[in-house]
């Protein structure tokens, strides 16, 4: 598995975390910079994702 797919999972984690903390507390900042390292995080595990699929793939073709 990439590397890039369990990083990604940690930041789609630790935003969603900062994200609800910042919505309980009412810190629109922590709130915002929660929600941009989550889907920080969902496009690094797809880029993850997609190099597993090409290593995948020429495996396959060899």
């Amino acid at each position: 598995m990439d590397k890039n797919r369990t990083e990604g999972a940690k930041h789609q984690i630790k935003g969603a975390i900062k994200e609800g903390v910042g919505k309980v507390t009412g810190n629109v900042g922590k709130q915002v910079a929660g929600n941009v390292e989550k889907n920080v995080g969902k496009i690094q595990k797809a880029v993850g994702k997609a190099a597993d699929k090409v290593r995948v793939e020429d495996k396959n073709h060899r």
